[in-house]
């Protein structure tokens, strides 16, 4: 009796992980931080599709500022990678931590960058 309850269990969990995918959108929550790992507030963030719009900075997909707690939130967003760039008065993200990895379709994807 036990393996006929076992495999309805399975099936439905099975289910609910394929149906919440589906139900989130793909976001990312960014968190930026200076060089001593102290949170920045009002700092502009960009995200650019390929490495050229990046470079030229032209054709910003989104782009947002961060909040008290330095973190800025971007909804519904491609499952792909993206450029970054991250400024804030004379500090940036230049020479490190220019690129997000793929994001992971349905999830709430979060990173963090360093500008100095």
């Amino acid at each position: 009796m036990k393996k006929l309850l076992i495999l309805p269990i399975i099936l439905l969990l099975m289910t609910a992980v394929e149906s919440q995918a589906q139900i989130f959108n793909t976001s990312l929550t960014l968190t930026v931080r200076d060089d001593l790992g102290n949170t920045v507030e009002e700092a502009t963030v960009q995200l650019f599709a390929s490495e050229a719009d990046y470079l030229a900075e032209t054709n910003v997909v989104v782009e947002g500022v961060s909040d008290n707690k330095g973190v800025v939130k971007f909804k519904k967003l491609e499952a792909k990678s993206y450029y970054v760039l991250v400024r804030k008065g004379d500090m940036d993200n230049a020479g490190g931590g220019e690129q997000i990895g793929k994001l992971e379709e349905g999830k709430f994807n979060k990173a963090t960058v360093i500008i100095q």
